[in-house]
C-alpha cells in the first residue's frame, strides 16, 4: 500500500496559497493535521500493513507530516506579517532610517598605530615577530645570561616542547611566550640586511598579577636602526621628534643613565609632564617628569648573535609600552580598563 506524497504536498501548497486569513488556515489545518485529518488516516493504516511494508510506509508518512507542518508554519508567519503591516497602515518612506552602530578601533590599537605611524614617517618599516619565541631569541641572543631573574619559570610563560616531527619546530629547544618585543631585533637583523630601520609592534606576556599598573599580557613597540655611522645623538633626535609629535610640540625630554643587557650605553627616557607643563602635579608625582621608554646603542653581543660584524655596524634601539603611552596620553590611571570591554569606557576613543 502506498500514497502519492508529491501530489498531496502540491495540493496542500495550492490551497495554502489561496488561504486568505487565519480562520481559513485553521480549517485547512484540521483537514490535513487534525485528529480526523488526512495524516491521521494514513497513520491508522500502518497496523494493517504486512510487517515488511510498515517501516517504509511509516517513514513516508513521517516525511509528509514534517513537510505539512513546515508549510503551515510558513503560511502562519506570512499571515502574521501581513496583519502587522496592515495594522500599521502606510509606510512613510521619507522618514530617516535607523543608523547602525559603527564600530571603532580599540584605544590600544589606535595608540599603537599612531606610534608606528610616527616612526614610519621617520623612515622606519614595520616588522612582525612571532609571539611564541625560543630561549635563544628571547634571552641568549640579547645578552641575557642563564642566571638572570627574568629567565626563571616564575617570570616567564614557558611552553610545552613542540613535537619534533612538526615542520619548523625543534623538540629540543624550549619555547616560551615572548616577554618583550626585543627578540624581534635578532630576527629583523637576519631578515633585513643593514642599513635598516624597523619598528616591531606586538603583544608580550609576563606572569604578573593584574593590578592598576600591571597585566599578564600587554603591548610594546620595539625599534632598531643599524648603519655604519649611527650615533647616540641620532637616537636622541629620533625620540625627541617622536615625543613632540605624540604629546605636543612643547614636550621636553630628558635621558637618564640606565642598564639593559642588549644595549650599551643605555638610558631611561622621561618627557615633561603635559598635565602641568613640568611644574609638578599629582600625575607626575610632583616631579614634573613622566617615564616613557628605554633605549640605548645596540650591544655588540646582539650583532654577533645575528651574524653581523660589530666592528662594522652600529645601531640604536628603543622600546616602549603601548599601554603606558595610552595611559599618559589620555590620563588613564588603571591598565585593567583596556581589557574589561566596558563600552562606556571604549566609546570615548
Amino acid at each position: 500500500m502506498s500514497f502519492d506524497l508529491t501530489h498531496i504536498l502540491d495540493e496542500a501548497k495550492a490551497q495554502l496559497e489561496a488561504c486568505p486569513d487565519k480562520e481559513a488556515l485553521g480549517v485547512l489545518r484540521v483537514k490535513y493535521l487534525g485528529r480526523k485529518g488526512l495524516l491521521q488516516d494514513l497513520m491508522g493504516r500502518i497496523p494493517g500493513l504486512p510487517p515488511e511494508e510498515r517501516r517504509g510506509f511509516g517513514a513516508r508518512v513521517n516525511e509528509l507530516k514534517k513537510s505539512l507542518e513546515a508549510l503551515f508554519a510558513g503560511k502562519e508567519s506570512a499571515l502574521d506579517g501581513a496583519g502587522e503591516a496592515s495594522a500599521k497602515g502606510f509606510i512613510d518612506v521619507t522618514l530617516p532610517g535607523k543608523m547602525p552602530l559603527l564600530g571603532r578601533l580599540h584605544p590600544l590599537t589606535q595608540v599603537g598605530n599612531e606610534v608606528c605611524g610616527i616612526f614610519s614617517r621617520l623612515g622606519f618599516k614595520i616588522f612582525q615577530g612571532p609571539e611564541a619565541e625560543t630561549e635563544f631569541h628571547n634571552f641568549e641572543a640579547l645578552n641575557i645570561p642563564l642566571d638572570h631573574p627574568s629567565r626563571d619559570a616564575f617570570d616567564t610563560f614557558y611552553l610545552r616542547p613542540f613535537d619534533a616531527s612538526r615542520p619548523g619546530f625543534s623538540g629540543q629547544e624550549k619555547k616560551l611566550l615572548r616577554s618583550h618585543t626585543s627578540p624581534a631585533q635578532i630576527r629583523a637583523l637576519k631578515n633585513c640586511p643593514p642599513p635598516m630601520a624597523v619598528v616591531v609592534p606586538g603583544r608580550v606576556y609576563r606572569p604578573d598579577a593584574a593590578d592598576a599598573s600591571h597585566s599578564f599580557m600587554f603591548h610594546q613597540v620595539e625599534g632598531i636602526a643599524v648603519d655604519k655611522d649611527i650615533r647616540f645623538s641620532d637616537l636622541k633626535g629620533i625620540l625627541i621628534a617622536f615625543a613632540k609629535e605624540m604629546f605636543g610640540p612643547e614636550t621636553r625630554m630628558r635621558f637618564r643613565p640606565s642598564f639593559f643587557p642588549f644595549t650599551e650605553p643605555s638610558a631611561e627616557v622621561d618627557i615633561s609632564c603635559f598635565a602641568c607643563a613640568g611644574r609638578g602635579c599629582s600625575v607626575c608625582k610632583k616631579s614634573g617628569w613622566l617615564e616613557i621608554l628605554g633605549c640605548g646603542m645596540v650591544h655588540p653581543h646582539v650583532f654577533k648573535s645575528a651574524g653581523l660584524d660589530a666592528k662594522k655596524w652600529r645601531g640604536l634601539a628603543f622600546g616602549m609600552g603601548v599601554e603606558r603611552v595610552a595611559m599618559l596620553k589620555y590620563g588613564i590611571n588603571d591598565i585593567r580598563l583596556f581589557f574589561e570591554n566596558d563600552i562606556r569606557f571604549l566609546e570615548q576613543f
